[in-house]
């Protein structure tokens, strides 16, 4: 399967709530700043403990690079007034995804990390 079909599959399994057709290996690991999850089962049940925070999005792609064997794509996920603006890494192996590496913001910044104008 071609890598920018695979990542399509990815996000049309998240937005149809289809989580146990994500196209991911049993070895799959995701990283986050919440921190890494190991293994296709603990990710999947991790996920179906927190439904309402995963599921229900939809998604506006901004860019995306393909290649054999990684795809980055940025994006903005929406469910109802929330928006979190997004950039993943894909390894694939197999033709699964073998690995999620996800950069947002998911807080406040520091008073003392601040901009002065």
């Amino acid at each position: 399967m071609a890598t920018e079909r695979l990542i399509k599959k990815w996000f049309s399994c998240w937005e149809a709530g289809a989580i146990n057709s994500l196209p991911i290996s049993e070895k799959f690991k995701h990283t986050s700043p919440f921190g890494t999850i190991e293994g296709q089962q603990t990710y999947l049940e991790l996920v179906y403990n927190n439904k309402n925070k995963f599921l229900n999005h939809t998604f506006v792609i901004h860019d995306a690079m393909y290649n054999k064997h990684k795809a980055c794509v940025r994006y903005t996920a929406i469910q109802d007034d929330f928006k979190l603006d997004v950039s993943e890494w894909y390894v694939i192996k197999d033709n699964l995804i073998q690995e999620v590496i996800a950069y947002y913001h998911i807080g406040n910044i520091r008073e003392d990390r601040l901009l002065t104008p």
